[in-house]
């Protein structure tokens, strides 16, 4: 049995990842904080093997609290799940030494897959972390040539920012987008934007014409 704890500032996450981790036979939660602080005085009385962390915490946040586990609890594995898609910080939280990066847009199933990966001392990236951090690095020319194809001009967009192109283009809504990816219309929003600046296009026919360039429609 997996002896998880939880630390995020929203209470609602907390409530909401409890509850669906209920539904794992391996998984037991067994404590939830709202803040670093409150994470480290849970611990010296309730015993767990995996933190589920968020970064963004008051009081102590996540690359403050990860280097007092590291000190005073090192047997206790954490796995961050953040928003913060950045490279800079999932590299900072790695190097503080956490051993899982998940964002909180992923599917349920990869976050209780990564549970269970940093839980037996795996590092574990999510797939949207890891696609990011791969283009990048052969954009940067940091993965030898030959090794891997040169992106298509464009890449600078993330795979979840080339996931909302192809649906934009395919004629869906906003709030269809949402649904489908499993997340709210105002972050499908922000993901248009971001596009729309990385891009320089105008419109919803320019977006198609881009999905196309890119071989995400024909």
């Amino acid at each position: 049995m997996i002896r998880l704890m939880l630390a995020d500032d929203h209470a609602i996450l907390r409530d909401g990842l409890r509850s669906l981790l209920a539904a794992e036979p391996d998984i037991d939660v067994v404590g939830a904080a709202g803040d670093g602080t409150e994470l480290l005085a849970l611990l010296a009385t309730t015993p767990a093997d995996v933190v589920l962390m968020d970064i963004n915490m008051p009081v102590l946040d996540g690359f403050e609290t990860t280097a007092e586990l590291q000190q005073h609890f090192p047997s206790v594995k954490v796995l961050v799940l953040s928003m913060l898609d950045n490279e800079h910080y999932v590299m900072r939280m790695l190097q503080a030494g956490a051993l899982g990066y998940v964002l909180k847009n992923a599917a349920f199933q990869e976050i209780t897959h990564a549970i269970r990966t940093v839980a037996v001392g795996h590092r574990f990236l999510c797939t949207e972390i890891g696609l990011n951090m791969l283009y990048k690095a052969v954009s940067d020319g940091s993965v030898a040539n030959g090794e891997l194809a040169k992106p298509a001009a464009g890449m600078s967009l993330t795979a979840r920012e080339l996931e909302v192109l192809k649906l934009i283009a395919e004629g869906l809504t906003n709030s269809e987008v949402a649904d489908q990816l499993f997340t709210s219309k105002r972050t499908i929003e922000t993901h248009r934007q971001n596009i729309i600046g990385k891009t320089g296009v105008k419109n919803t026919a320019a977006l198609i014409k881009l999905a196309v360039r890119q071989g995400l429609i024909s």
